[in-house]
């Protein structure tokens, strides 16, 4: 005899299980669908309530682990991305991105690692001026953004990384760059360097600290500075 109860729990699992995978499947089709990475957030939108998008998004990672196209993070967003071993094979000689000069490496590898910084801070990093040129292209990559002014004379505006910044480069998050050992490996760093030398920690916050305040529009207009551009999915 069939215990109705048993039944019942049968085709409410069976419910259950269906539901996910429509879960899934509209996930999918949203990230599928953005030529940008695609928050939690805007997912959850279009999700019943009582779905868990994080973990329905790690079982999409997880099938797509060993495929020739992965699902990655990005901080808190999700994208599609060839896989890493298969980049050889995808040609993009029609949309070649300029190469950045040695100034402009410089200035966005320490606007990475000393974030929030000011193009004051920067220069005396460097040693040498920063040309307002060098910011700009940052700025039109989409890989460094306006975080906000400093609470200190004269008011400078802070610089910080973009969400761009490190779905170009292949980073999840901040502490995904590579440290001292990392660089020594690789070969960028020289094997004669002060002993006191060290890569600092980037701030793995992205609110504003307590010595900055949130940039205004008003502040772009007066200052006569490069709009930052908006790629990232609300």
């Amino acid at each position: 005899m069939i215990d109705p109860r048993s039944e019942e729990n049968f085709e409410e699992d069976g419910r259950d299980m269906q539901a996910e995978i429509e879960a899934e499947r509209v996930a999918e089709a949203l990230v599928f669908a953005s030529s940008q990475p695609v928050s939690e957030a805007f997912i959850a939108e279009r999700l019943s309530r009582n779905a868990n998008v994080h973990a329905i998004m790690l079982r999409l990672k997880e099938q797509y682990a060993p495929r020739g196209v992965n699902l990655v993070q990005v901080e808190g967003a999700w994208a599609f991305r060839t896989a890493a071993d298969l980049s050889f094979v995808i040609r993009r000689d029609d949309n070649e991105v300029k190469k950045l000069s040695r100034a402009a490496l410089e200035v966005l590898a320490i606007i990475a690692y000393h974030q929030p910084v000011t193009r004051a801070e920067i220069e005396d990093i460097r040693g040498v001026q920063a040309s307002r040129g060098t910011l700009d292209v940052l700025m039109e990559a989409g890989w460094v953004r306006f975080r906000g002014r400093r609470r200190t004379p004269g008011r400078p505006v802070t610089l910080g990384t973009t969400r761009d910044f490190l779905d170009h480069f292949g980073l999840e998050e901040l502490r995904d760059l590579p440290g001292l050992e990392e660089l020594k490996g690789a070969g960028l760093l020289s094997g004669r360097i002060p002993a006191n030398f060290n890569i600092p920690s980037p701030s793995m916050n992205d609110e504003l600290t307590e010595d900055e305040d949130p940039i205004t529009q008003m502040d772009i207009e007066e200052l006569g500075l490069l709009a930052p551009r908006s790629t990232s999915e609300d």
